[in-house]
Order: C-alpha cells, then sequence, then structure tokens
C-alpha cells in the first residue's frame, strides 16, 4: 500500500504545471525562462516553482538523460538534494549547470553558446522518504 502526502506546489511566472506520471517515479521539470550560455560558463537556470515536501521527505533533481545532447551542458553537482530546510515560497528550484560545448555560434565573434529556451525540458525529480 502506498503512503498518500500532500505536496504544495508554488509555481513562479507563467510555466506549465507539472504533470501526473503514469510509468516509472521520476517527473520532467522545465526551464522556468530562455538562458543563453556561453561554452565553458556556468548558470543557474529556473525551474519556476517552489515546494514544501513532507517533513522526512526529500526531491532528488537529476538532469534528463537528453540534456547533454540537446543543450551541450551537464547539472554541475550530478544529482541536487532539495529537503524540508529549502521549502519557502521563495526558494525557487534552480539547476545549476555548466556548458561544456556550445550548439550555436555568434556570427560576428565566432563565440559557442547553447540556448535553452522557457518551457524545455531539462531534467527531473522525484520525492523519497
Amino acid at each position: 500500500m502506498t503512503d498518500k502526502v500532500k505536496i504544495q506546489i508554488k509555481y513562479h511566472g507563467d510555466i506549465e504545471p507539472i504533470g501526473t506520471i503514469k510509468i516509472g517515479d521520476w517527473i520532467d521539470l522545465r526551464a522556468a525562462e530562455d538562458v543563453i550560455i556561453g561554452e565553458g560558463s556556468f548558470t543557474l537556470i529556473s525551474l519556476g516553482i517552489s515546494m514544501k515536501l513532507p517533513e522526512g521527505y526529500e526531491a532528488h533533481i537529476a538532469p534528463r538523460s537528453s540534456t547533454f545532447k540537446n543543450f551541450g551542458i551537464i547539472q554541475t553537482n550530478s544529482v541536487g538534494v532539495v529537503d524540508n530546510s529549502y521549502s519557502g515560497t521563495n526558494d525557487v528550484w534552480k539547476m545549476p549547470v555548466f556548458c561544456l560545448k556550445g550548439k550555436e555560434y555568434e556570427h560576428l565573434h565566432e563565440v559557442a553558446y547553447s540556448h535553452i529556451s522557457k518551457g524545455d525540458r531539462i531534467c527531473q525529480f522525484r520525492i523519497v522518504k
């Protein structure tokens, strides 16, 4: 028997709500903003959500299997862990990324960069006890 727990979610900005899943334990998260990141650079990408997790639960955030292939970025901490201490309404989840392989070029300066559009699925999460 599965225990049902209540999770409060706050959305920051005009983003697509988190969907329910039918298969598996991981739920996709999307970029909540347009991001341009140069090759060899670091940034935090807003995921546009805050959650109040029940006591004793935490969220694990990991890149999707296609994130590097599609955007040339990696999550710098491999797997992010969000526990109940980061659960205020202004504690917006973010994905720390480093761009290893730019996908596009600025024509004048020939600078490689990656462009992540608002709404792109870039990572996933699951909640564990």
